[in-house]
């Protein structure tokens, strides 16, 4: 339940994740949104952890029905990174439920800061994938490599444990398997992503972690904002709301070691 001074602080979380859900279809980082918008709501860091994964699930989806058309073709891919992602996705939560709550909040600023980090460094690695598409003429590969899959095993401990800028973590190593259709990537990155968190959502929600009325609230914008963010990704700029969201996640983890 929430104090009365904490209600008036949901809009916050609602509209939060309606732009998260946005900037997971386009790029990720989602996270770095809804994370402090729940600590801003009062919620402790273990819960607010579990509460943003449940309520960014369905957004994960949603998203994917916006790249249907994307991922014809790659169905190979789907099948294959489907049992790392799943696998992984349930170490990692284990791992957070392992992790004493007081143990937990003093890593949240450094995961934080790190995720931030992941997201400033992205535009990089998306630029040197493009140029080296351009420059080099090549298929995209049929099918992911032992390599790939066990990168992908990792990412997905990381995606269970936090989240914050795991999708980034999967568009990079995506790029450097030799893909160039940056749609068909976030497709495919959105369907990792959504596997790891589906099986920490169901262990999250059998653990008694996550706030469900805050939950449910924020599920409903992020299906919103992350299939409006699919339809919009090839028309709009992302150079503002990338700006915005390390402002963000600077100032979030800056604001929560001093605090």
């Amino acid at each position: 339940m929430l104090a009365p001074p904490d209600v008036a602080r949901l809009p916050l979380a609602i509209v939060a994740a309606a732009i998260a859900g946005v900037v997971n279809s386009i790029a990720g980082g989602g996270t770095l949104l809804t994370f402090p918008a729940l600590l801003a709501l009062g919620v402790t860091p273990a819960i607010a952890n579990a509460t943003s994964t449940v309520a960014l699930l369905p957004g994960a989806l949603s998203s994917m029905l916006g790249y249907r058309r994307e991922l014809d073709g790659v169905q190979r891919w789907t099948r294959a990174i489907t049992v790392p992602s799943v696998i992984g996705g349930a170490i990692g939560a284990w791992a957070f439920l392992a992790t004493p709550p007081a143990e937990f909040a003093r890593l949240v600023p450094w995961l934080v800061l790190g995720a931030t980090a992941l997201f400033m460094a992205n535009g990089a690695v998306m630029r040197r994938v493009r140029r080296d598409g351009a420059s080099v003429e090549r298929r995209e590969p049929e099918s992911p490599t032992l390599t790939l899959l066990l990168i992908q095993l990792v990412v997905a401990v990381y995606g269970g444990y936090f989240g914050a800028g795991v999708g980034i973590l999967m568009l990079a190593s995506l790029g450097f398997s030799g893909f160039l259709n940056i749609h068909r990537m976030n497709g495919l990155k959105n369907w990792g992503g959504f596997c790891m968190n589906f099986i920490a959502s169901l262990i999250f929600a059998f653990t008694g972690r996550v706030n469900w009325p805050i939950a449910l609230s924020m599920a409903v914008t992020a299906i919103i904002g992350a299939y409006a963010g699919s339809r919009m990704a090839q028309r709009i700029g992302p150079a503002p709301v990338r700006r915005a969201i390390v402002v963000i996640g600077l100032v979030s983890g800056v604001w929560m070691l001093a605090r």
